[in-house]
């Protein structure tokens, strides 16, 4: 494995190929845009785009689109619906509902799709599993629950979490089992939810802002029972806001993908005023950057992007439901070339190609 250290900076880039989708303004389901897509390829050997699709209201759904391919290039979209809405309780509030920001991981140990999504939900956004074989019809696993930690002194399953994402292989955990790793992003602020609680952050944890958690699956249990995949053990801290670019709050983004140095996470990193609760965070700046796992202990961080990969530059970044955002989601492979597809001001969809700067 080609050895880097925290110092050294990442041999990748990412550079805009261009907007792959827009929002449909004859569609009452996309009215507030369309954004933070994962991806998955079909049984039939074709490439799907799983948008977060935004009704009036903020009231988000997970839709379906065969990715046009042109020369080997991303190009577009042909919609096929919905495949995930809404419709249970733990998905709904008095006042909001919502399906927000999928990320799916082909797991070929489980023959599976795993698609991660934010449920929103009473208590707002809370963590929630589905799956897939056909990447058509999804069954739902539920809400994910984080088994207590006595170390942490706390909870998990009382805070806030999104940006969740699965690694495609199996890894070792802490305790030396053979698991599936997620990474995920709790959020400490309770005052918004019960005004006076502050941000009770984990026993041991010294930076408060949110950032990168990793959790665990047996993967003997998972085989078993898929519904394993929702109980999640030994979860810790990876990586807190460090760069300039990242300084107020971080999250994954696609599922990590090997590389020849270990696994290579792209992720988010937001400077500017975070918002509580249900409120966007206007003003804020949200960059692309990079880091790198080890492969023996995905917890541990190996070198990460000390500049963004990818910054807010062109209108259909700039401008929108939440201005000056790339949010990447998902990424994969097309004729050799890898692709990232991400959020572009909470209104449209892009796609960059990731490339390898030195060898």
């Amino acid at each position: 494995m080609t050895r880097l250290n925290t110092e050294s900076a990442l041999p990748y880039a990412l550079n805009r190929v261009g907007v792959l989708m827009n929002a449909d303004p004859a569609d009452p389901l996309e009215t507030e845009g369309v954004l933070n897509p994962a991806t998955a390829w079909g049984p039939d050997g074709e490439l799907y785009l799983f948008p977060r699709m935004v009704a009036a209201g903020n009231v988000s759904r997970i839709g379906r689109a065969r990715v046009v391919i042109e020369d080997g290039v991303p190009v577009g979209v042909e919609r096929q619906g919905v495949v995930l809405s809404p419709d249970e309780g733990f998905e709904r509030g008095a006042h909001n509902a919502g399906v927000e920001d999928p990320r799916i991981t082909f797991i070929p140990d489980l023959g599976v799709h795993v698609m991660t999504y934010v449920a929103y939900g009473p208590l707002g956004p809370r963590p929630a599993l589905a799956v897939s074989t056909d990447t058509i019809s999804w069954r739902r696993l539920g809400p994910l629950h984080f088994t207590y930690q006595p170390h942490l002194s706390t909870d998990l399953n009382f805070f806030p979490n999104k940006d969740l994402v699965f690694f495609p292989e199996i890894v070792p955990g802490p305790d030396g089992r053979a698991s599936f790793a997620m990474l995920h992003r709790p959020m400490w602020d309770l005052d918004w939810l019960r005004p006076g609680e502050g941000a009770p952050v984990p026993a041991g944890v010294a930076d408060g802002r949110p950032s990168i958690w990793i959790a665990y699956v047996d993967a003997e249990a998972a085989r078993r029972d898929l519904s394993a995949l929702t109980s999640l053990r030994h979860s810790a801290p990876v990586a807190a806001p460090e760069m300039p670019f990242e300084v107020a709050k971080i999250g994954a983004g696609p599922p990590p993908l090997r590389v020849p140095e270990g696994w290579l996470l792209v992720h988010h990193g937001v400077t500017g005023p975070v918002a509580r609760g249900f409120e966007l965070s206007h003003g804020a700046v949200y960059r692309a950057g990079g880091m790198l796992l080890d492969p023996d202990d995905p917890a541990r961080v190996l070198a990460r992007s000390q500049e963004p990969w990818l910054s807010p530059e062109t209108r259909e970044e700039t401008v929108g439901t939440l201005g000056n955002v790339v949010f990447p989601t998902a990424i994969e492979r097309i004729a050799g070339t890898l692709y990232v597809f991400y959020g572009m001001a909470d209104s449209a969809i892009g796609v960059a190609a990731l490339e390898r700067t030195a060898d």
